[in-house]
C-alpha cells in the first residue's frame, strides 16, 4: 500500500514517520526547504513512546508527477486546505482513498465536493505534538491515535486494509462504523476546549480557579452539543464522562488554538467556531442572540483583526 502524507509537520510527520519505521510504503508531500532538511537530517520525533530518528525520507514536491497513491492521509491547517487540495489532486487515482484527519466537519464537505463521496472517508486524530525549533517533532503527552471509517457507516473492506497497514506502527488505530458521530464528539470537545482556554487566556485548571469558571466551560459545551443535536447527533453517557474529566477537572490543559494566539499565529477559528455556529438552528445562528459560541468566536475574529492590522 502507497501511502502519501500531506506535509511532515507535527501531526502528519508523526503518524506517517511511525508508518515508515514500521516498514510502510510512505512517501511526504513537502515544500522543498522541508524536503531538504529531512534529507539532511532525517525525520525525528521525540517522544514518550519511542524516540525515532527516520533517514532516507522519501519526499515528492508539489507539481512532480507520480503514479496515483493508495492512501493520503491528510492532516494541514483548515486555513490550508485549499493549497494542500491543489498540491495532491494530481496524486489521486481511481482507487485513491483520502483519510482526512483535520477537525470540524467543512472539510469533509470541501473533499467530496472536490474528489467525490466514494474517495472520502471520515476521520480523526488524538495526539498532541509540536515542531521545535530544530523542526523536530515532540510529542507532548501519551496518546496518539487515529480513528476513521466510511462516511455512509458499517465496516468496508478497504477500511480493514488501512487498519491492518497501521498495525504494528507504535500507535493506536480503531475503525469505527459511525466515524461522523465521533468527528461530532470530538468537534464539540474541541470547540468547548478552545473556546473556553482562548477566551479566558488560561488552562483549564486556570479557568475553574475562577468564580464562575466551572459554570462558562459548562454553559459552552451545553452550546456546542446543542448544535450536534441539532444537525443529528447527540452524545452518549460515555461522552459526558469524557468531557467532564478533561473539562471539569483542574488540568494544565489548553486548546493547541491558544498556543496559536500566543505565538501571533493564524488560527482555526473559522472552521473550529465559526462553521459550528453556521451549522446550528435559528438560535445559534441569529446575530440576536448572543450566545457564549458567538462571543468566543467574536473574541477570535478580533485577534485575527488586530494581527492584520498590525502585521
Amino acid at each position: 500500500m502507497r501511502i502519501l502524507v500531506v506535509g511532515a509537520g507535527a501531526v502528519g510527520g508523526y503518524f506517517g514517520g511511525r508508518l515508515a519505521a514500521a516498514g510502510q510504503d510512505v512517501t511526504f508531500l513537502v515544500r522543498a526547504g522541508r524536503a531538504e532538511k529531512l534529507q539532511r537530517d532525517g525525520l525525528v520525533i521525540k517522544s514518550v513512546r519511542g524516540d525515532l530518528v527516520l533517514h532516507d525520507v522519501k519526499t515528492i514536491l508539489a507539481g512532480v508527477s507520480a503514479e496515483p497513491f493508495d492512501v493520503i492521509l491528510l492532516s494541514c491547517k483548515a486555513f490550508s486546505l485549499d493549497d494542500a487540495i491543489d498540491s495532491f489532486a494530481p496524486l489521486v487515482g481511481e482507487a485513491t482513498v483520502i483519510l482526512p484527519m483535520l477537525n470540524g466537519m467543512r472539510h469533509i464537505d470541501v473533499l467530496c465536493a472536490h474528489f467525490g463521496k466514494e474517495r472520502v472517508l471520515g476521520g480523526q486524530c488524538v495526539i498532541a505534538a509540536t515542531l521545535d525549533a530544530a523542526q523536530h517533532i515532540v510529542h507532548l503527552n501519551e496518546m496518539q491515535a487515529i480513528t476513521f471509517g466510511e462516511l455512509a457507516g458499517g465496516a468496508s473492506e478497504r477500511t480493514q486494509q488501512i487498519a491492518d497497514a497501521m498495525a504494528g506502527a507504535n500507535f493506536d488505530v480503531a475503525v469505527s462504523d459511525n466515524i461522523l458521530l465521533r468527528m461530532w464528539e470530538k468537534w464539540v470537545f474541541l470547540a468547548t476546549l478552545a473556546g473556553t482556554t482562548c477566551l479566558m487566556r488560561g488552562s483549564v485548571g486556570d479557568i475553574l480557579a475562577a468564580p464562575d469558571g466551572k459554570r462558562i466551560v459548562e454553559k459552552l459545551l451545553g452550546e456546542c452539543r446543542a448544535v450536534a443535536e441539532h444537525n443529528g447527533y447527540t452524545m452518549d453517557a460515555a461522552f459526558d464522562t469524557r468531557a467532564a474529566q478533561m473539562l471539569l477537572k483542574p488540568s494544565a490543559l489548553t486548546a493547541s488554538m491558544l498556543r496559536d494566539v500566543e505565538n501571533h499565529s493564524h488560527t482555526e477559528a473559522d472552521h473550529i467556531l465559526g462553521d459550528l455556529i453556521a451549522r446550528g438552528g435559528d438560535e445559534h445562528k441569529s446575530e440576536q442572540t448572543l450566545s457564549l459560541l458567538r462571543i468566543a468566536y467574536s473574541h477570535l475574529k478580533t485577534y485575527e483583526a488586530r494581527q492584520a492590522r498590525t502585521s
